[in-house]
């Protein structure tokens, strides 16, 4: 994305003339070639005049009816937008870029005008899905116009959005996306920024304003966490303060190498307790020093400058990564004293306040949240601050809120008309968002009619439910090519012929057309089921695979249910019949159950939307296994197969998705065969196939199912101690570039442990085990991205990392000691070696 990239590609102004209605008043810089009357009445909706100020949202290049069709060519190499990692699709080259509009329509009353008002409305068309950083230009642009209505007003803003550099902007993979996004760390992938620090240096060297750019992130210090300092560490300062009064009491000659035989925690090496620098300044240049290697009974943790004890904070740095939210309780019992004991040390405002700028998850020189790009753009004589988000999927459109969707559809006893089982998974008890999942993955036509609501509410609702279907943009695609945020009467005819249309309209004639399948009322929260659903969508023989099978499915339990072992047995049905044969979905009651308790107990918005992207990722992973019984092999996923080990040859992992038992399986495929059968025929689903086949050719890790593997070690009943030395060894030998560490970790998101289900490994009764763990955590600990993670360890992991780290490391000292080379340490070249200098700052 350069910073000469095509951000606006069209300016439109629409005026509401008394006589002759809405009225598209100016294109800039040339006429779209699409019907004049449709962009009116869409850039000016039902009731404007009602509203003071209303955004909608709408998009073009859709369908023939609204597809761009300009006379000169208005892009070429140089202004075409270069797509981001992660948006390019496989349609054919010559479909034009999908075209997003943000329109802002304003009412400004004036008694002198014949109907004591005037409405207007700006609109710009881009091809970025994170529209919503343009709100600023549009409300001082129109601002601009009704002081001084020409085009030159529109010209102003054409050239504004266009001026915007945005080449400085990290380009990051889908996994990286998937990794920043489920962190609530404020540095996540600070290291990306480092060519802007650069930058900013030239820029200060040669006496140039380094502007609103992101400040230098290579020269800062790490800062104590708030919430990471614990009694770990307090722990390691009293015992070193009790250590120093009996040295005084003893025989110095004592000795001290307790490292494989006490249990207390080894600190700093001897480089950095003489270092008379920051301690953080020597420790990992991501300010990530939480354990220190060496012997801590002969250590002077102060600093020998001067003397004050407080700088062990600095010294022994953050130990834990705050990955869930910030509003839940801490279970760690040192937590309430922790804080106190991090805001003794941190920098006092007047009248010994909190200095209003502390963050715990902020590191001092990285002034900006990493998860946004900071820019500023020039209009007029104001500077317009940018936070232009870097983890944004195409199928994620302006600022929408699922929060907000579930709370508004929230009673399944609101929910009326016939059942259906592509829509009904669990009969009557089906939650409404269930029931809406299914219809978006199920491709039926659904409406959202918000009567006398502003249309950018509307536009909102049907926004998030593109957002909720394609799992937040992450898992599918495919919803918001056939989105409508804002429809009207005007151009009904076109974009209710659309096949599985999703819309958002304010006039109720709508509801009375039945040209729908699901009806969503917001305001009410009801949602109805059309009449005729049956006859439009007729209901196929259930499968004959329902009788046992084969079993492949090893003893796991239902992949991403919630609640314990035994829920997953729970199941509601008529009594006598084999458990395989009653339908209800169990997995998707209790996942409902789990979000509604996450909502009520304030969890942001960040973590709803992971949970509904593992929720589609594991929708997708239970239709791959279905293709398996049905069609014998599968498009979209692993072959599922169970863990196999035979004399002689290496043990043959599991793959695909699996259960507890096989019962277990039988119930979810019968539950879901007809929501299944029905994507099956969908748009989405031929994405998705293309998709899987991009991702086994070019993902890193190749040769085994990730997701298969971190579920069995998180959640089997039974695992044999070579299946989980197989397993370690396996990420150990497969995980050592960036590319699959990061793809690594974006299976392992932080709200659902992160790295704490391959950390039992440490504590493993098999030596190959605990050896493998090791390996892996080192080769993490290379790349800034996995110390975060490491960072995010109890304290019991991460002290037995280091201390079987540490013993690796005086064992290899004392084999190359021994043996009469020249060479008596081994080369530091190696970005995963702990000897020399491997774990001194370490994470």
């Amino acid at each position: 994305m350069g910073s000469n990239g095509n951000h606006c590609s069209f300016v439109l102004l629409a005026e509401f003339h008394i006589f002759e209605g809405a009225q598209l008043k100016y294109q800039f810089p040339q006429p779209l070639g699409v019907d004049e009357g449709v962009l009116a009445m869409s850039m000016l909706p039902d009731g404007a005049e009602t509203q003071l100020d209303d955004w909608t949202i709408f998009f073009l290049n859709q369908t023939p009816f609204n597809t761009i069709s300009p006379v000169l060519a208005l892009e070429t190499p140089e202004t075409k937008a270069v797509p981001l990692p992660g948006e390019q699709d496989d349609s054919p080259t010559d479909k034009p870029d999908l075209l997003c509009v943000l329109n802002l329509v304003r009412t400004k009353h004036d008694k002198t005008l014949d109907r004591g008002a005037k409405v207007l409305a700006l609109a710009i068309c881009t091809r970025h899905p994170f529209i919503q950083i343009f709100k600023p230009f549009l409300l001082m642009a129109l601002d601009d116009y009704f002081s001084d209505p020409s085009q030159d007003c529109l010209a102003r803003l054409f050239d504004a959005v266009n001026s915007m550099d945005l080449s400085g902007a990290p380009l990051l993979t889908r996994h990286e996306k998937i990794v920043m996004r489920s962190s609530e760390r404020k540095d996540i992938f600070a290291e990306k920024f480092a060519h802007l620090a650069l930058r900013d240096t030239q820029q200060n060297w040669n006496g140039s304003n380094p502007g609103f750019g992101t400040k230098s992130v290579m020269q800062h210090r790490s800062t104590n966490s708030g919430e990471s300092y614990s009694s770990f560490e307090e722990g390691l300062l009293s015992r070193h303060r009790q250590d120093e009064s009996r040295t005084r009491e003893r025989e110095p000659s004592r000795k001290r190498d307790r490292v494989e035989t006490d249990s207390s925690t080894a600190v700093t090496s001897s480089h950095h307790a003489n270092n008379q620098d920051s301690p953080s300044d020597s420790s990992f240049s991501l300010g990530g020093s939480a354990v220190w290697v060496g012997d801590e009974s002969g250590l002077d943790l102060t600093r020998k400058d001067t003397g004050d004890s407080s700088s062990v904070v600095s010294l022994v740095g953050s130990n834990t990564m705050v990955a869930s939210s910030r509003k839940r309780r801490s279970t760690d019992a040192s937590s309430m004293s922790s804080q106190a004991h991090s805001r003794d040390h941190m920098p006092r405002a007047p009248g010994n306040a909190m200095p209003s700028y502390y963050d715990p998850h902020l590191r001092s020189g990285l002034a900006k949240d990493t998860h946004f790009y900071h820019t500023s753009v020039a209009y007029k004589d104001h500077q317009l601050p940018i936070k232009m988000p870097l983890s944004t999927f195409p199928e994620e459109v302006g600022d929408y809120s699922l929060i907000t969707l579930i709370k508004e559809f929230s009673s399944h006893q609101l929910v009326s008309g016939p059942q259906h089982p592509h829509l009904h998974t669990n009969g009557p008890q089906t939650h409404p968002i269930i029931i809406l999942f299914n219809a978006l993955v199920t491709g039926k036509r659904i409406i959202f009619l918000g009567h006398k609501r502003p249309a950018g509410e509307v536009s909102s609702f049907v926004l998030s439910a593109c957002a909720l279907g394609s799992g937040c943009g992450a898992i599918l695609r495919g919803f918001i090519e056939r989105a409508f945020p804002y429809a009207n009467l005007n151009n009904r005819d076109e974009w209710e012929s659309v096949p599985a249309y999703i819309a958002g309209v304010t006039n109720p004639i709508f509801e009375a057309s039945r040209a729908w399948d699901l009806l969503l009322v917001i305001g009410a929260g009801t949602v109805t089921v059309a009449k005729d659903i049956h006859t439009t969508y007729p209901v196929t023989a259930t499968p004959s695979f329902v009788a046992p099978l084969i079993s492949r499915t090893g003893t796991l339990k239902a992949e991403l249910s919630i609640g314990s072992e035994d829920d997953v047995g729970r199941v509601g049905g008529s009594q006598g019949k084999p458990d395989y044969l009653k339908a209800d979905n169990n997995a998707d009651r209790l996942f409902i159950e789990d979000i509604r308790s996450a909502i009520d107990d304030h969890f942001g918005e960040s973590l709803v939307r992971m949970r509904f992207t593992e929720y589609v990722t594991r929708f997708v992973r239970l239709a791959s296994r279905y293709e398996e019984e049905v069609a014998g092999s599968t498009k979209i996923g692993f072959p599922s197969a169970v863990f196999t080990e035979l004399p002689g040859r290496h043990p043959q992992l599991g793959g695909g998705i699996a259960f507890n038992d096989e019962a277990t399986c039988m119930r979810e495929l019968t539950a879901n065969a007809q929501r299944i059968e029905a994507w099956r025929k969908t748009n989405s689903y031929q994405y998705c196939v293309a998709d899987f086949m991009k991702f086994q050719a070019n993902n890193a890790i190749k040769g085994f199912d990730v997701l298969h593997q971190l579920f069995r070690l998180r959640h089997a009943k039974t695992m044999s101690d070579s299946e989980v030395s197989a397993i370690m060894r396996t990420f150990a030998d497969s995980v050592k570039t960036y590319e699959q560490v990061v793809e690594l970790l974006a299976c392992l998101i932080p709200h659902g442990g992160g790295l704490l289900h391959l950390g039992f490994g440490l504590f493993h009764q098999k030596e190959s085990v605990r050896e493998a763990t090791v390996d892996l955590f080192n080769q993490l600990r290379a790349y800034p991205v996995g110390v975060l993670f490491l960072q995010a360890l109890n304290h019991f992991q991460r002290y037995a990392y280091v201390r079987q780290a540490h013993s690796r490391e005086r064992r290899i000292l004392s084999e190359q000691q021994q043996q009469p080379t020249a060479q008596s340490f081994p080369s530091r070249t190696h970005s995963n070696s702990i000897v020399g200098g491997g774990l001194n700052g370490a994470f």
